[in-house]
């Protein structure tokens, strides 16, 4: 059993490949294991590690699903605050 990881502020493709590898890794997993439990390619899941910004968005989500993570949506702005133009 892993222990709970600790909330990380994604700002780009290289922290979230990293994010999904240590937690691969922290739970004893190798690539092939990972793509079979999630139905992804090898190639995927290691371009996805390595911080290609260019992923497919459903098997994202079901390897972060599988890796017992989640995504969160998190406003950055305060409430009554508007985007500037």
């Amino acid at each position: 059993m892993s222990l709970p990881t600790p909330a990380i502020r994604v700002t780009d493709a290289a922290i979230l490949g990293k994010a999904i590898r240590d937690r691969r890794k922290q739970d004893g997993l190798t690539l092939a294991e990972t793509a079979g439990l999630t139905n992804v390619g090898i190639r995927f899941l290691s371009e996805l590690e390595n911080g290609k910004p260019t992923v497919r968005l459903d098997k994202l989500l079901r390897v972060v699903a599988a890796l017992g993570l989640q995504l969160q949506i998190v406003p950055t702005t305060l409430p009554g605050q508007s985007w500037e133009r």
